[in-house]
């Protein structure tokens, strides 16, 4: 499609559903909000609590590590997760998690998966009431194979689940902090709550768009991880800029199926939770994940990757929840179940990547497009 045609469309006169559509107006900065409390103070807790700040809102970081709280209160810097980045000083560390609920508008859950439910069993009780629940953690929790967004209406009161939200979309926590254009998606049973966030935490260079679509958000969210490590492999055995492009590619459909069968909305993979996310993390030097997988073709092994970094990356403990979901629901993902073999089952990643090439060839939409439904699986009933 040309230049012109494209801005022909942008610009096309709206149908009756579009023009009766409710325009959110997003104020310069996050304005609405007086407090946020950020749960958790690596890379992307931080980023997200430096956004709000430069934009006037007290931001407090719970953090359990004493030396971090001191750091960030006393130099305003977080060195080990973002380095050399001068944070605002409306941002604020504590140990104390009464201390940073206290009186929050916004209370952002930035801690990794595996560490969330255990953490919500500890202070559910402190939670404030009527504050929005921003969810940023990423990943599928191993045993019970639930996203973030279940773990937390399994945990917490019902009286909190109608502020529960969830952000997802291709933002590298330092650039967010810098202050560099990114976009990303917040999803809400309740699509005015969605609204709520967006006009709570936009600003000129983070723009939020809204959606209803938990379940795809948040599957999207966690298995594009452990897809990065597979194109971090790829990347690392220098097999080319082509096998990376079929790995994101496959990858996606991946996704998709998995989403799909878990309720999501096929739409969403076009979205920036989906192939926006998926394309970043799979293809930037600064995505954890895809420097685990680069790391391991380089042929350190994964006790030696984490050992050197305090960073999480997520995709690592995911994989072991997609291969199992997988199994479960009799869902073929390849890729994915290779990325298992090889963190879990020492396989070679040179032989995953080989036994990936060598699967029987087949139609490019025959798996996708089957009669059962979209992408080849019969949906869930929506968790919407």
């Amino acid at each position: 499609m040309s230049a012109a045609s494209t801005q022909g469309v942008a610009c096309a006169r709206p149908d009756a559903a579009t023009a009766a559509a409710p325009q959110v107006v997003v104020p310069a900065g996050p304005r609405l909000l007086q407090k946020a409390c950020i749960l958790g103070a690596g890379a992307f807790g931080t980023a997200l609590a430096q956004l709000l700040a430069r934009n006037g809102v007290a931001a407090t970081v719970w953090t359990r590590s004493e030396d971090t709280m001191a750091m960030i209160n006393s130099q305003h810097l977080n060195t080990p997760y973002l380095a050399e980045i001068q944070l605002s000083p409306n941002v604020v560390a504590t140990t104390s998690v009464a201390e940073a609920m206290e009186g929050a508008d916004l209370v952002l859950f930035a801690i990794p998966t595996p560490f969330l439910r255990e953490f919500l069993v500890s202070h559910r009780d402190l939670l404030p009431m009527r504050a929005l629940l921003l969810i940023c953690s990423k990943g599928i929790e191993n045993v019970t194979l639930l996203t973030p967004f279940e773990i937390l209406e399994e945990e917490l009161p019902g009286k909190y689940h109608k502020f529960l939200a969830c952000l997802s979309g291709p933002s590298f926590a330092r650039e967010v902090a810098l202050g560099k254009p990114t976009s990303v998606t917040v999803a809400a049973r309740d699509l005015a709550v969605a609204q709520r966030v967006q006009m709570a935490i936009s600003d000129k260079n983070f723009r939020v768009y809204t959606s209803n679509d938990i379940m795809g958000v948040e599957v999207f969210g966690a298995v594009k991880n452990v897809l990065a490590i597979a194109c971090g492999s790829s990347d690392g055995l220098d097999f080319g800029l082509n096998a990376r492009a079929a790995l994101i590619t496959r990858g996606m459909a991946e996704i998709a199926r998995l989403a799909i069968r878990k309720g999501a909305s096929p739409l969403s993979m076009g979205g920036l939770c989906g192939v926006g996310d998926l394309v970043l993390t799979c293809t930037g030097s600064l995505s954890r994940n895809w420097t685990v997988g680069y790391r391991l073709a380089q042929g350190e092994t994964l006790g030696e990757i984490k050992a050197s970094t305090r960073q999480v990356a997520e995709g690592v403990a995911t994989a072991q929840s997609v291969h199992d979901l997988a199994a479960s629901l009799g869902i073929d993902l390849p890729i994915c179940e290779e990325v298992y073999q090889v963190l879990y089952k020492d396989k070679r990643v040179i032989d995953a990547l080989a036994t990936l090439q060598g699967r029987p060839l087949t139609d490019d939409l025959h798996l996708e497009l089957g009669q059962e439904g979209a992408f080849g699986v019969t949906p869930a009933p929506s968790t919407k």
